[in-house]
């Protein structure tokens, strides 16, 4: 038999989604895989519903519908501060999963180089690898997350392709302040880069951080690949509705590298979502409010529980500290964790290049009653620690 492809050989499964099989499993609260466990907004459930009887159920235009692309473009357009052509500046992919995918496959060839901020969402080492591109990792330094400039200089002057840029970031919450970003700009501009941007939790910010879109950066544009999708904005993440806007050179082929992958994303869904990317500011600042209340009451939550943690400044992820568990394995300690204390965590140990086995990754995006039934079952931790030790020690 024919060997099968190198390029997967270091490939795992991935441990979010396995994460949630050990959950369901046993019956855990899951705060692994980022998904709310309440409805999207009635508006565009409504308009699903009609959609279901009037259509359409056939291919849209490959690279999106007509009026979602117009509508998203309106609603980008004011946010990113220049105007967005829909017919040449717009990609809509399956997902913000294919949107990096398609990027990477835009603008790398084997043998290119891609800088990776660590800690970095699972899929971007895997894209790079897809790709035939070789990642160069930076670390952000907690517990603010920042980069040290001359370790990000250092990766530029590797002459990478590009650098992938998450922000909101997951898995820390990091929201890169202007400064920050100017400096990757900078070094973007004077290395002849590329900066592929995923930005799925741009309206997921706490004050007094805020986002920013690269591609509204001077001259920045022109070498930015911006990737999102309406997955968290409208709490829609099983629909896989994505998008690339970049200029009208770099979309061209993203269109074409989109068709081959998968041809296009679903029909009905983009119809009844085009209700969404026509809400007010309203919905936005509603939204700020209700993921502002939602971490707070996990993190005082913590706090009443006295569990270290890092503050996120966006996106709706908390980084726990566990060195107090002495445990060597995050990973195991987060299977026990679903087994045996019942709330659902993913190990920092996936999203770190460096060796990190102090970290793990809880989500908040759920129903106040959720929450507190993972703070109630989390108040048990040490408890069942301890008794773990002692069986240990008697063993």
């Amino acid at each position: 038999m024919p060997n099968l492809s190198q390029r997967t050989e270091g490939f795992t499964e991935s441990i979010i989604r396995k994460m949630t099989r050990i959950c369901n499993e046993y019956h855990a609260v899951n705060l692994s895989q980022g998904f709310p466990d309440f409805d999207p907004p009635q508006q565009i459930l409504d308009r699903l519903k009609e959609v279901a009887q009037e259509g359409p159920h056939q291919y849209a235009v490959t690279w999106g519908a007509d009026n979602f692309r117009t509508a998203l473009a309106r609603k980008q357009s004011k946010r990113m501060n220049r105007t967005i052509d829909p017919d040449r500046e717009i990609v809509v992919t399956c997902g913000s999963t294919e949107a990096m995918m398609a990027a990477m496959m835009t603008v790398c060839d084997p043998g290119d180089k891609v800088v990776v901020f660590s800690p970095f969402y699972e899929n971007y080492g895997a894209d790079t690898i897809l790709s035939g591109a070789e990642p160069i990792y930076v670390p952000l330094h907690p517990p603010e997350f920042n980069f040290e400039v001359d370790e990000l200089e250092a990766a530029f002057k590797q002459k990478p392709k590009a650098l992938i840029l998450c922000n909101p970031s997951n898995p820390s919450g990091k929201v890169f302040t202007y400064s920050e970003l100017k400096m990757i700009a900078d070094f973007a501009e004077k290395y002849d880069t590329f900066v592929i941007t995923d930005e799925v939790y741009e309206h997921i910010v706490y004050k007094p951080y805020f986002h920013t879109y690269f591609a509204s950066l001077p001259n920045m544009f022109e070498r930015t690949i911006s990737c999102s999708s309406l997955s968290k904005t409208y709490s829609i993440t099983g629909w896989r509705l994505g998008y690339i806007i970049a200029p009208a050179h770099i979309v061209d082929v993203a269109k074409k590298v989109h068709d081959f992958l998968t041809v296009g994303a679903a029909a009905p869904l983009q119809e009844a979502a085009v209700v969404g990317l026509n809400f007010g500011d309203e919905y936005y600042e509603e939204l700020q409010r209700k993921y502002t209340e939602k971490r707070d009451l996990f993190l005082k939550g913590l706090d009443d529980l006295n569990l270290a943690y890092t503050i996120p400044q966006g996106a709706y992820y908390v980084m726990m500290d566990i060195s107090e568990f002495d445990s060597q394995d995050d990973l195991k300690f987060c299977k026990w964790l679903a087994q045996e204390v019942g709330v659902g965590a993913v190990p920092g140990s996936s999203f770190f290049r460096e060796e990190v086995n102090h970290l793990i990754r809880f989500h908040f995006a759920k129903k106040s009653e959720t929450l507190y039934e993972a703070l109630n079952r989390l108040s048990t931790l040490r408890e069942k620690f301890k008794k773990l030790k002692r069986l240990k020690y008697m063993m």
